[in-house]
């Protein structure tokens, strides 16, 4: 069974139209990656846990910011390596600078012995749906997609 992750799309309206609010994937396999790097906020699913509270808690815990809805379901895309990534959209503004992401643990350099703690995520910004389509992970993009025919329609 493919591995599956969910995650929330924070939007906002700017003049006539959208931005999105992208996380760039902290530690070093990730520094020197942009474009079709940045993803929503999204994590991996535990075993019996519901998508839509997974995807509400990968955010807080990506974020630091509590997700408030209503909430748009954008439905589901599957990424290059066979991950199934299930996604909601919201309206919210936040300071991307002042996101705080939680950390994971490993090994670096690799063989190295040495464990070394990183952010999940190590930045956010808001971008235009045109420049969030050159950024985001290239299956994300029907995700983008569908919010604007959602939000529009």
């Amino acid at each position: 069974m493919p591995k599956q992750s969910a995650g929330l799309l924070m939007y906002r309206r700017v003049g006539a139209g959208l931005q999105v609010l992208l996380a760039h994937p902290g530690g070093p396999l990730w520094q020197h990656r942009d474009l079709g790097a940045w993803s929503i906020p999204k994590g991996e699913v535990q075993a019996g846990e519901d998508s839509f509270a997974a995807a509400r808690r990968e955010f807080k815990e990506e974020t630091g910011l509590e997700p408030q809805g209503p909430f748009l379901s954008l439905g589901g895309v599957t990424q290059r390596g066979g991950k199934v990534v299930e996604a909601w959209a919201f309206a919210g503004d936040c300071l991307p600078d002042a996101i705080r992401s939680n950390t994971f643990e490993m090994e670096w350099p690799p063989r190295s012995g040495r464990r070394q703690q990183f952010p999940e995520i190590d930045r956010a910004e808001f971008f235009t749906l045109g420049e969030a389509a050159a950024k985001i992970n290239p299956a994300q993009r029907e995700l983008l997609k569908r919010l604007a025919a959602v939000v529009s329609g």
